[in-house]
């Protein structure tokens, strides 16, 4: 090739097979030398696990008893022909969907009928479990109680041993005497206080001179402290959760971790603990209201915030064995130790605006407000039976209050009454010509008798002694303000002691 046809042939545009060739020349050419050695050393030792690895991905990866702990076996179900069946699953659906999403059902047959058995599987295990806790025990009729369970525990149940094994004894933690604040002679009160730009939290007993320094820690809590009601334990707020402390040293009792926790509510016992937090929960696993067991520090249930509610949410009786709550003309009671609602349902009331528990018995007090040409009503109302001990009906009633003797002899539910009653241009309800009342319940009488006591000043406070027959009210103008006491008898009798 002559000199200008080499020249001409550099100058010109090269081909895609130009350059192919190339990039296959070089290759080929350099390919030992630029080829990288991705092999391990020979002394290399793997030290990575899988889930530090893919960590993500295994946890999605399916198990054997996915299925299985989704589905629950229900005994107990009415045996039935074809020709009731369709009204019996109906009803079964309704009762069961509830809990989440029934994938799907199993009724097992023999000779056209139903066998009084069946299996559900739901969605997930959470829903499962959910199913058995809330209906394993419910009265579907007279002759006929569910008795509920996962499907995985019907394998353990047919592997329990023969022979009875006890349980190893676990080791004792002695918490010290968390009561040693009643062993004071003088028998003076504890009290917190938390200063320094929030910085330090102190304890001081109550003194008549000056009172004395108990405990004192920097950075104790995060937000406030809470006594419980006893004064047994004192509660300290952090960003992962509450912790209870106690004894003559302050010393940690139990964590309990509830991330973002701002409220919190005892017991009137102490034995359980209410929590609650604004952050975001799942469906499946309602963390916005847990309860607790104060001793044992194990979550006994969840509950979901649906509304915001005036805290706290749930009233406890005295012994601590039921909790309830009131949403739209339903009162949900609970029992304890099992935290299911009682009886398997809420008790439907239509129009409740309010409900107090007895200091000292399982008795509820609630009132409706008036509905058209039905009068208000205030119910002492016994559990766990329901029954209805005394009904009481009020006529041109504005607002209510109750408020309960210590002792639980007495309930004294004060009356705002109105004379005109009439509706702006906004359509709100407008009262006129209000007066008051008090009616006082003797709760431990026959039939539970009712007196009443009018007033016609307003009323600014009631009270009663803390032990005893008589009770307090502060009323009149605040130019002209006015005590006057009296005493609560037998017989409907209520007596002026003094003014």
């Amino acid at each position: 090739m002559a000199t200008g046809d080499l020249e001409q042939a550099k100058s010109r545009p090269r081909s895609m097979d130009d350059l192919e060739y190339e990039i296959d020349g070089n290759y080929d050419e350099d390919s030992d030398e630029n080829e990288e050695n991705y092999s391990d050393p020979e002394d290399f030792v793997d030290d990575i696990t899988e889930e530090e690895l893919v960590g993500d991905i295994l946890r999605k990866k399916p198990k054997e008893t996915d299925g299985v702990e989704s589905c629950i076996v229900v005994d107990n179900v009415p045996q039935v022909g074809h020709d009731r069946f369709e009204k019996l699953q109906m009803v079964l659906r309704k009762i069961f969907a509830k809990f989440g999403k029934v994938v799907t059902e199993h009724h097992p047959r023999e000779n056209g009928e139903t066998k009084g058995y069946m299996f559900l599987e739901y969605g997930n295990p959470a829903s499962a479990r959910e199913a058995v806790k809330m209906t394993n025990g419910y009265k579907l009729d007279k002759l006929h109680t569910f008795e509920v369970n996962l499907l995985t525990d019907l394998e353990k149940y047919g592997n329990t041993p023969d022979e009875w094994k006890p349980p190893e004894p676990q080791p004792y933690n002695d918490v010290g005497n968390l009561r040693s604040n009643l062993l004071d002679a003088d028998c003076r009160d504890q009290y917190s206080v938390i200063y320094d730009g929030g910085d330090l939290t102190c304890i001081f007993q109550h003194n008549t001179q000056e009172p004395k320094k108990l405990e004192e820690r920097p950075r104790w809590t995060e937000t406030y402290v809470r006594w419980s009601p006893l004064g047994t334990y004192l509660a300290t707020f952090h960003q992962r959760g509450i912790a209870l402390w106690g004894g003559e040293t302050f010393r940690q009792i139990m964590k309990f971790s509830h991330s973002g926790v701002q409220l919190i509510d005892f017991s009137p016992c102490e034995k359980y603990m209410v929590t609650f937090s604004p952050l975001p929960d799942s469906k499946d696993d309602p963390q916005a209201i847990i309860i607790w067991n104060i001793r044992t520090g194990v979550k006994k249930r969840g509950f979901h915030c649906e509304s915001a509610s005036v805290w706290p949410i749930f009233k406890w009786s005295h012994d601590g064995k039921y909790f309830a709550r009131m949403s739209l003309d339903m009162l949900s009671v609970y029992e304890t130790p099992s935290f299911g609602l009682l009886d398997k349902k809420s008790i439907k009331i239509t129009g409740l605006k309010d409900f107090s528990w007895s200091p000292s018995d399982n008795i509820v007090a609630y009132w409706v407000p008036e509905d058209d040409n039905v009068p208000a009503r205030v119910v002492v109302l016994e559990l766990p039976s329901r029954e209805e001990l005394r009904v009481k009906n009020l006529f041109n009633v504005a607002d209510i209050k109750m408020y309960w003797q210590k002792t639980g002899d007495y309930l004294a539910v004060k009356v705002d009454r109105y004379a005109k009653l009439r509706k702006d241009d906004k359509g709100e309800t407008k009262f006129a010509g209000i007066y008051y009342n008090f009616e006082i319940f003797h709760i431990r009488e026959k039939q539970i008798p009712v007196d009443v006591v009018e007033l016609k000043e307003p009323i600014v406070a009631f009270a009663f002694e803390p032990v005893g027959n008589k009770f307090a009210v502060i009323h009149g103008e605040s130019s002209r303000i006015n005590v006057s006491f009296y005493a609560v008898k037998s017989g409907n009798q209520i007596s002026l002691v003094s003014k």
